[in-house]
């Protein structure tokens, strides 16, 4: 998030202003365009009524900080095993030195304490096959009581229990939060040597070096304190926030585990720590498919990088040579979000970036080598979002016709352009993949909620309901977040596979797998949480299959190298495979 035009005025302390009225929510239109093949939004809200009562509190208090216009995200974990995905929200707390949280300056939507949120799901499906979705705030009971600023969530089995663990970023120092399996998480920060006290954004759990133990990466964003927070000027002479350059880039970190609740900073060895950048987004992927886990990593006004892993345990840096540091006019970009997935059912991944208004957001295509053409143009996604400021994003499969396709959220991050006063406040898009290189702009129809306008920062992705379509939960800044279900896509035939380990009954992040007998032939699809902006989601795979109702053929590439493959899977359920239990390729 550049900020080439800065902003005046807090995100938090708009209330108090006289010209607040212009950051109110619109009322949705009753002429919005609906979805042409069914007759209905892709996506209604179900927030207040489902129990999620989620608001960030970014902590403005009338002073000018950094952090403030940043916002958080959060994430999706079956923390309890019960099957359906649960909500954890990543709270902000107060920034003003002196003051407490339980100052007048927090506003009373906030609940006290100030501390991150658990949601857990209660699905309810009735012997006619009718879902009820409702969540309970857990947080007090499963002992997440440690308030800190926070920013983003990572979700993986790190100690190989069968439970998922949690990774939080902060400002401030990070939390690894162990899953006990009894419904309570403890703090596993300080042994396993997980810590880093800068400012954290986004992590991603991966396999680098393909031990069987999820190792971890962290980006940090910049060198910010509130006690040493440089005083900025706008181009009126007023007081504003900085400029990211202002402030010296983090270190991005990678820590290897070791195997036995404790990991090795390998951040220099693997030579990931090139210089200091300013990390906002995470995305692993094989891109080269090799076979070994490659990371790319989206920086705020800074060439992105691609570190391509040479299988030894170490990174060697090829985005200039692959063509997805700088955009295709050579222009360095204010990256956010960032998403790996095959967009055009190729059998590679491809690569989606966020950015700053009139920048437009970004897609590479992967050319099965890991060498990339920017397509953003050729693909219609340029014009519709030049004007936005988009944070989180995905590539998924919104209706199921085996097409991968785009979401994004936004929210301005300047209050002055070309000498104006502007609204922070943007809409989301959704844009619906129409051949696999080609996209539409189909936001009018995608939901009532898709026409307010808010402030949106993280987003996390998974099928809440369990009825095989991706719902989609939205994090905003200083505003309740939004719980988005999918109506449309469960109107498809669908296919949901779980992939867990033969030694280590977790999700196995990395697993490739290529699904015959689908619309256009085959999908590819990987095990994966990570990416969006500072958010987690469904480590579940979801195969659109359109009209498609015979039974579907898997082949996995498990991390481990071996490779199997999977008959007879019956479409509209999810069916639990099990690395060594398929009949073996070579």
């Amino acid at each position: 998030m550049r900020l080439q035009l800065p902003s005046l005025v807090l995100l938090g302390y708009l209330s108090s202003l006289a010209w607040a009225g212009q950051l109110t929510a619109q009322e949705p239109s009753a002429s919005a365009a609906t979805d042409e093949s069914t007759g209905h939004f892709v996506f209604s809200e179900s927030s207040l009524p489902a129990g999620f009562d989620f608001h960030l509190f970014n902590g403005a208090s009338g002073e000018i900080y950094f952090l403030e216009i940043m916002g958080s995200g959060g994430g999706l974990i079956d923390f309890d095993g019960d099957g359906d995905l649960d909500l954890y929200a990543v709270q902000g707390t107060m920034l003003a030195p002196g003051k407490g949280v339980d100052d007048a300056l927090v506003p009373p939507k906030h609940s006290l304490p100030l501390t991150d949120r658990l949601y857990r799901n209660d699905l309810d499906i009735d012997a006619q096959g009718h879902r009820s979705l409702r969540f309970t705030d857990v947080t007090e009971e499963v002992g997440l009581t440690r308030s800190e600023y926070g920013f983003g969530l990572a979700t993986g089995d790190y100690d190989n229990d069968g439970w998922t663990d949690l990774y939080v970023t902060n400002f401030g120092s990070n939390q690894l939060l162990r899953n006990n399996g009894d419904g309570t998480f403890s703090d596993r920060t300080e042994v396993s040597g997980t810590d880093d006290e800068g400012w954290s954004v986004s992590a991603s759990f991966v396999d680098f070096d393909r031990d069987g133990w999820l190792d971890l990466y962290v980006t940090n964003y910049v060198d910010f304190s509130v006690e040493k927070r440089r005083h900025c000027l706008n181009p009126m002479g007023a007081a504003d926030y900085c400029d990211p350059d202002v402030y010296p880039s983090g270190d991005d970190r990678l820590f290897r585990n070791r195997g036995d609740g404790t990991f090795e900073d390998v951040s220099i060895k693997a030579g990931i720590r090139i210089e200091p950048r300013t990390g906002l987004g995470v995305a692993s992927a094989d891109f080269d498919l090799d076979g070994w886990p490659d990371l790319y990593v989206a920086n705020d006004g800074m060439p992105n990088l691609l570190f391509m892993n040479n299988g030894d345990g170490t990174f060697r840096d090829d985005t200039l040579l692959a063509g997805c540091a700088v955009n295709s006019e050579g222009q360095r970009e204010a990256s956010m979000g960032v998403h790996a997935a095959d967009v055009d059912n190729d059998g590679d991944e491809d690569i989606f970036l966020t950015h700053y208004a009139r920048e437009t957001n970004t897609l590479y295509i992967n050319d099965g080598s890991a060498m990339f053409d920017d397509l953003t143009q050729a693909s219609g996604l340029a014009t519709p979002s030049w004007n936005f400021t988009s944070f989180g994003t995905r590539l998924f499969d919104y209706d199921n016709d085996g097409l991968l396709d785009i979401m994004t959220v936004s929210g301005a991050v300047t209050i002055f352009s070309n000498g104006s006063r502007e609204n922070l406040a943007q809409t989301n898009q959704l844009f619906h993949n129409l051949d696999g290189r080609q996209f539409e702009d189909v936001t009018s129809w995608a939901g009532e909620s898709f026409l307010i306008e808010e402030v949106s920062r993280g987003a996390a992705f998974g099928d809440l309901d369990n009825d095989g379509d991706t719902d989609v939960v939205v994090f905003n800044n200083s505003e309740p977040s939004r719980l988005l279900i999918n109506q449309v896509g469960s109107e498809s035939n669908w296919l949901g596979l779980r992939l867990v380990g033969k030694q280590a009954p977790r999700d196995m992040h990395g697993a490739w797998v290529e699904l015959s007998q689908t619309p256009g032939g085959r999908q590819w699809r990987r095990v994966h949480t990570d990416g969006s902006y500072a958010s987690a989601s469904d480590p579940r795979l979801l195969f659109g299959l359109a009209d498609r109702s015979s039974p579907a053929v898997a082949r996995v590439s498990w991390p481990s190298g071996l490779v199997e493959e999977f008959t007879d899977l019956p479409v509209g359920q999810y069916t639990e495979l099990k690395e060594g239990t398929g009949r073996a390729l070579e």
